[in-house]
């Protein structure tokens, strides 16, 4: 028995620490490098970082308006996402959820170009909608936001 134990713990730290070694591949076309947003007048896009009413719940990575999105990895598609409630945000309100190697995350400001399915890493899922016709100078970015809202830092 103690045995066993030992066996599945040992396993499961295994499982652990692979989850922990998963990197995002390139999101955003011109971002090769996944470069992350440090912050503008309009707020910061690190992980905890504090904004006017909230606290920032994932990280932002630099993209132009309009750009290609790619799947970091094989991903599963997993229906709509809606990210404001507001409608003077209408033209950035669209996202999408997303799974694939052993996590599942979100990606704010992207109209995909399906809401299911599968797509293989470095293929197109949609574009960057235009955060600069609600957000004048702001740095336009995909957050990518983990569904069980831990830091996805680790993870770029």
């Amino acid at each position: 028995m103690k045995t066993a134990v030992l066996l599945f713990t040992v396993v499961l730290i295994a499982v652990l620490l692979e989850c922990e070694m998963v990197k995002f591949g390139q999101l955003c076309n011109g971002n090769s490098s996944n470069r992350k947003s440090t912050g503008d007048n309009l707020g910061q896009g690190q992980y905890g970082a504090h904004i006017t009413d909230h606290v920032h719940e994932g990280i932002d990575i630099v993209c132009n308006d309009g750009a290609t999105v790619y799947a970091p990895f094989d991903v599963k598609l997993n229906g709509k996402m809606t990210v404001y409630t507001n409608p003077k945000k209408a033209a950035i309100n669209d996202g999408i959820n997303l799974s694939g190697e052993a996590l599942c995350f979100k990606l704010f400001y992207v109209k995909p170009d399906s809401y299911s399915g599968l797509v293989k890493k470095g293929q197109r899922i949609g574009t960057l909608l235009p955060m600069q016709s609600v957000y004048p100078g702001i740095t336009s970015h995909v957050h990518v936001q983990m569904c069980d809202k831990f830091d996805p830092t680790k993870n770029f």
